[in-house]
């Protein structure tokens, strides 16, 4: 679903395509006028409480190992700049522009609330990166995903008092000079606004939802490319009756089935070969609904953890303007993203292995089509080397899908003794995903070149369409040629969505 109206947040109402059309598309965004009192209310008992010389973690006191030590109220605006610059630590390549802009974005959305005790200065401010299109220059390693993502928000924060780096209309450029090109002035932080700024989950979760959105679109794809090699394997489409999946009762298992039934419906090449003698087929296609299924599964748990957590608050110490306090609590710790996204991308990598298995069973020369689907083999290698590519993508996804958050070392000399390593998570999770775009863009090119051998016999509704975008793009393969370029336009198939929107258009949501 696009969103191309100006998305107004008030803490509570964040969704996955609100953030992509933000953080990818430049849909503006705005504070909801309903959040103002509460947001006031919150400050106005932190300036009280300041006031008041009260001690309050890292309002008046210093940080982690340094809780006890007091700081005074002339001190306390000082402390906020140094908490900033010091934790300004990363290390690595930048973020991707829009997975910076949907960090700033949820970010902003969690300090609306009116639960963090910031002015509606800073806010704002937030807001105005993302409308002028100021993204923070976020470097993509330094976080363990408690106190939440410090390090990496840390760079976010240092925009907006007008130091690090920012790329601006496609420049890499100092805060200083973004702000002041966008017409924008830098902010003083006042008491606990750096915290605030810091103090979250917002990186881990902004990668972790846009990897959701793509990760939905290549579940698609991934059924559009196992119909049309089960189609050219002369498979059975017998494993995707719906009494099956009935008796297994899982929603994904039956959704996938179902899919497989329509991609495959009015097939002549499924019908030419009903009542052979072959009566089931390797595991990589007869359990196709199975594995598909339990992805997309995974998907609904993971995408429900996620949209909770774009909408809380993720502070520390938290405000309650209502009641006069400030709780010390663990908000900020990353372990149901941590959680969800090692679970995702373990997920995501299973998608990529079996689809291999279809890619390799496709090149070995079975049901009447050549070997490695070259009518020159020998002379030619046709795609042979595409599934030793396949075949090491999914042996790095292997890798990449070890846990994460299984590991924690203890930080700030002990006082933080359990961290989530949530953004190590969310950035693995994200590098499956690209290699398992791959990975089915070698699907949808073996399985093109395969049922090309099974002409003139008709593909089924959705095979059809598939291959007609694919050969739009890429031809045949007559003869060998660079193939990597070959799987870079299959990719843009798949990541563009192009291949899915044509076959949702013709057979509805897959």
């Amino acid at each position: 679903m696009k969103i191309a109206a100006p998305v107004e947040i008030d803490g509570t109402n964040l969704t996955l395509p609100a953030v992509t059309a933000v953080a990818c598309d430049g849909v503006s965004v705005a504070l909801s006028p309903t959040v103002l009192p509460k947001v006031r209310a919150a400050r106005e008992l932190v300036e009280q409480t300041v006031s008041r010389a009260e001690p309050v973690y890292g309002v008046t006191t210093g940080f982690g190992k340094l809780k006890n030590v007091r700081i005074p109220p002339e001190d306390a605006v000082a402390l906020q700049r140094n908490l900033v610059r010091s934790h300004a630590t990363g290390v690595g390549a930048p973020l991707p522009e829009d997975a910076a802009r949907a960090s700033v974005l949820l970010r902003a959305n969690s300090l609306a609330t009116g639960n963090s005790g910031v002015r509606l200065d800073v806010i704002e401010l937030l807001l105005e990166l993302l409308n002028r299109g100021v993204t923070p220059m976020i470097p993509c390693q330094g976080s363990v995903g408690a106190s939440g993502d410090l390090a990496p928000l840390a760079h976010m924060a240092l925009v907006l008092i007008g130091e690090g780096e920012a790329f601006y209309r496609g420049d890499r450029c100092s805060g200083a000079d973004a702000l002041s090109r966008a017409g924008l002035r830098p902010l003083t932080l006042s008491f606990k606004e750096g915290l605030s700024l810091i103090n979250g989950t917002q990186v881990m979760t902004g990668i972790g939802a846009l990897t959701l959105v793509r990760a939905a679109n290549v579940c698609k794809a991934a059924d559009i490319a196992a119909a049309m090699s089960l189609e050219a394997f002369m498979g059975t489409d017998a494993a995707f009756d719906e009494r099956l999946s009935a008796l297994r009762r899982h929603p994904g298992h039956a959704l996938v089935a179902a899919n497989m039934r329509r991609l495959l419906r009015d097939s002549a090449v499924m019908a030419s070969h009903q009542g052979c003698d072959r009566v089931q087929d390797p595991y990589s296609f007869r359990c196709i609904a199975v594995v598909h299924g339990s992805v997309r599964d995974t998907m609904r748990f993971v995408e429900n953890t996620v949209e909770i957590e774009m909408n809380s608050v993720t502070d520390n110490p938290i405000v309650f303007p209502e009641d006069g306090e400030f709780i010390s609590g663990g908000n900020f710790h990353g372990e149901p993203v941590a959680l969800a996204m090692d679970y995702l991308g373990i997920a995501l990598a299973e998608l990529g292995s079996i689809s291999e298995r279809r890619t390799y069973k496709l090149l070995e020369g079975l049901e009447g089509l050549p070997p490695f689907l070259t009518e020159h083999h020998g002379l030619c290698s046709g795609f042979m080397l595409a599934q030793y590519t396949a075949a090491a993508l999914v042996s790095e996804n292997k890798t990449l899908a070890f846990p994460a958050s299984v590991d924690s070392i203890p930080t700030s000399a002990g006082q933080e003794d359990h961290v989530s390593m949530g953004t190590i998570s969310a950035r693995q999770c994200a590098q499956i995903l690209v290699n398992l775009e791959n990975v089915i863009a070698i699907e949808l090119l073996e399985a093109a070149q395969a049922l090309d051998f099974r002409k003139p016999m008709g593909f089924g509704r959705g095979t059809s369409i598939a291959h007609r975008v694919i050969r739009d793009r890429i031809t045949h393969l007559d003869a060998d040629r660079n193939l990597s370029v070959d799987i870079g336009a299959a990719r843009e198939l798949v990541s563009s969505g192009a291949i899915v929107s044509a076959v949702e258009a013709e057979l509805g949501t897959l």
